[in-house]
């Protein structure tokens, strides 16, 4: 009983003692001391209104043999900055007594938020850390308005239709949830267009619908994911595809990046696609998959995808000047880079079509399997196809290395005595783009 009662006068006392999370031996210095960073400047590239950005990290050195103490880092523009602060586990808008042990570090995350306004030009954002000895850290951000499509809470289908006849030339645009053009519809986009998708994200084009998407070498059309800054600007998988649903005809892609999906280019029974002076890379799955469709391929360049082409059911395809390089490494590959077959499994069963052309012209087909094309047929059913027009096939009847210049750092042009010199995909320079 005296036990207990002792604990309850000493927790009414502790109050009227002085108390302090402050570590004994860390001299407060608000001045005179220089602090170190990992960079001169925390950059951001690109940040979308509405839509915050990936974390900044920078390292903050005390690289003195003293204990300091800073009784504050804070962002200039207060509550009004768009940057957002993690100092050491600290997200006050104000972090108090900050202490740095002699040659040790800190970290402090960033985080960038832009609000709309009426620019269609990237601005520039602006604001810096400040420290309370007297240091700043500059904070640089290029914001961009887009126009964004997403489902609505009222919405009762599970794609957005896209309004081709007001699509905005003058801002990119953000695909938050999938999107389609509808039948009896086309979306038309032209030179420096710009599309951004989010996960699940994906543009669908419709039964008698229709895209043309014709973009210029200087400003092709690019269909990217929404993050593209540090690994994200080369990270597959981000989004979905661009799904031509089945009949749909007439389609064109000329000039264009497709990047950071999982798959770029699906086809489906019926449709026509011709598709020409384009990337295609950076795919988890296939970049480009024909199920019974009708493909045009002209000066293609396919990397860094777990496959290149996937032909199923048959269909009738034409590729010319195209170099699929697959040195895929992000996870085992266990698909050559061309397939070519007259089926598909479906439900446990074969399901056969006629395989009408399927025709490769002055291109390159190489990778790291010893072996970059398989062939799958199904009898009853048409399998025409050829490889040996003038085009280099790993494990083919052309079998010589086409000596890409560094594959591994995504350069693809052909070194001087490369035996495929004037075949495969031609960057814009060698053909005057």
């Amino acid at each position: 009983m005296l036990k207990k009662v002792l604990y309850i006068l000493l927790a009414c006392m502790l109050p009227l003692f002085p108390m302090s999370c402050e570590r004994e031996g860390f001299a407060t210095d608000d001045g005179g001391v220089q602090l170190s960073f990992s960079a001169d400047t925390v950059a951001f590239d690109t940040v979308f209104t509405t839509v915050g950005t990936t974390t900044r990290i920078v390292t903050v050195y005390n690289t003195t043999s003293e204990n300091l103490r800073l009784s504050a880092v804070t962002l200039e523009g207060g509550r009004a900055s768009r940057f957002r602060l993690n100092v050491d586990g600290d997200t006050s808008l104000v972090a108090r007594h900050v202490e740095i042990e002699a040659g040790d570090s800190i970290f402090i995350f960033v985080q960038a938020n832009v609000n709309p306004n009426d620019d269609t030009q990237p601005f520039l954002v602006e604001d810096a850390i400040s420290f309370s000895n007297g240091q700043r850290l500059p904070l640089t951000a290029w914001g961009r308005n887009a126009v964004y499509h997403r489902l609505a809470a009222t919405d009762t289908t599970w794609f957005v239709p896209v309004d081709c006849e007001h699509w905005d030339h003058s801002r990119p645009h953000i695909f938050i949830d999938p999107a389609a053009v509808l039948d009896g519809n086309t979306l038309t986009l032209g030179a420096g267009d710009e599309l951004y998708f989010c996960t699940g994200a994906m543009l669908i084009v419709d039964s008698n619908a229709h895209l043309r998407a014709l973009g210029t070498a200087e400003q092709p059309v690019v269909f990217s994911s929404l993050r593209s800054d540090g690994w994200y600007s080369f990270l597959p998988g981000q989004w979905q595809t661009l799904w031509f649903y089945n009949y749909s005809v007439g389609n064109v892609i000329d000039h264009a990046v497709v990047e950071n999906a999982v798959g770029g280019l699906r086809c489906y029974p019926g449709s026509q696609l011709s598709v020409s002076n384009t990337v295609i890379r950076n795919m988890s799955d296939c970049a480009i998959i024909g199920q019974a469709a009708t493909i045009t391929g002209r000066n293609l360049l396919v990397y860094d995808c777990l496959a290149g082409l996937t032909v199923l059911r048959g269909g009738s395809y034409d590729f010319r000047q195209c170099t699929f390089a697959n040195y895929w490494s992000y996870t085992a590959r266990k698909i050559e880079t061309i397939v070519l077959s007259n089926n598909e499994i479906m439900d446990g069963e074969a399901v056969g079509g006629d395989l009408l052309k399927a025709d490769f012209r002055d291109c390159i087909i190489w990778g790291t399997y010893s072996k970059e094309l398989l062939v799958s047929e199904l009898d009853g059913y048409t399998m025409n196809y050829n490889l040996g027009l003038h085009s280099i096939v790993k494990g083919g009847e052309w079998n010589d290395d086409p000596l890409f210049a560094d594959p591994y750092e995504d350069d693809y042009t052909l070194q001087e005595d490369s035996p495929a010199e004037g075949i495969g995909y031609q960057f814009p320079e060698d053909i005057g783009g």
